[in-house]
């Protein structure tokens, strides 16, 4: 997913209702299978529109261009060499290409054979190759207290039905002081639809309506689906899995970034912010490396 991009789709166009959407609850079994076949369709032209503003070795963690190298949320440097990281919807990867290329011993998971054959594509490209494992994010075929840390840029989390399964699961596979970092829509987002233009600036649903965005055939398959939960919620699952959460990042849209992303846009990245970050913690010993607010992350002095 990608269920697994390294960073969202480009959105449906429209609340449900429209043609092609669906008004009815999606559960766990359905959301998987919507989004391996979706993701397994689309994975060729996603890379083909997206992937020069996602490089090959990059790791980018929103359409607002922030990038790890700069925010450091997932520690200082000196921190990921010789780390274990496993990236949750790794799409082609190249978040965790750039991680194995700092040194760290990442492993890139994804629900989708076709985004993996991206990864692997981009493997040979860069000459950075890293560990695939194609498996549901909300079922993690990991030993418990595998990995150091987790992250996730748009990957998995917003297609999966049942959210706080998936972050007991990464809570399970990290070692005690480890780390989940992991990018969404932000939940506000969610009532505005998904146009980057003026009418993109005017609520026409509620923020508590937790029904999900979801397309089908006309043999009512789901083909494609999205799950919203509030800032709360997010908390919720968070602390349900027994993490701590450090810190919540609101990028704010770069001055001299003029790219349009699905719904991501100048106009309206000006006014609300599109992508919320949490940095969570599991408890236990690890290292402090005196995380902080992140410079150009939040709201500028």
């Amino acid at each position: 997913m990608s269920a697994g991009a390294a960073m969202p789709p480009p959105g449906p166009e429209g609340p449900a209702g429209v043609p092609g959407t669906v008004a009815w609850p999606v559960g766990p079994a359905e959301s998987v299978a919507a989004s391996r076949s979706w993701w397994d369709d689309e994975a060729a032209g996603y890379q083909a529109e997206h992937g020069a503003f996602l490089g090959d070795v990059d790791f980018v963690w929103c359409p607002e261009r922030l990038r790890e190298a700069d925010a450091a949320l997932l520690g200082p440097p000196a921190a990921l060499v010789g780390a274990r990281v496993l990236e949750v919807g790794c799409g082609a990867a190249s978040c965790s290409r750039w991680l194995v290329d700092r040194g760290a011993d990442a492993v890139g998971l994804d629900l989708s054979a076709g985004m993996l054959r991206e990864a692997r594509a981009a493997d040979a490209r860069s000459g950075v190759a890293v560990p695939l494992v194609q498996a549901d994010a909300s079922r993690l075929p990991f030993p418990d207290a595998t990995f150091d840390l987790a992250c996730s840029a748009f990957g998995a989390v917003p297609f999966v039905a049942d959210t706080a399964a998936l972050t007991a699961e990464v809570a399970r596979v990290l070692r005690p002081g480890g780390r989940w970092v992991f990018a969404v829509n932000h939940p506000m987002r969610w009532i505005f639809p998904d146009d980057p233009g003026e009418d993109g600036l005017h609520v026409t649903q509620s923020y508590f309506d937790r029904s999900p965005y979801a397309e089908a055939d006309d043999e009512g398959r789901i083909t494609y689906v999205e799950h919203h939960r509030t800032l709360g919620d997010r908390v919720a699952d968070v602390v349900g899995a027994g993490l701590v959460l450090e810190g919540l990042v609101e990028p704010e849209w770069p001055p001299d970034l003029d790219d349009v992303w699905g719904q991501w846009s100048p106009l309206r990245g000006a006014l609300f912010p599109g992508t919320a970050i949490f940095r969570c913690r599991k408890p236990g010993p690890g290292p402090d490396d005196g995380w902080g607010p992140v410079a150009g992350a939040g709201r500028r002095p």
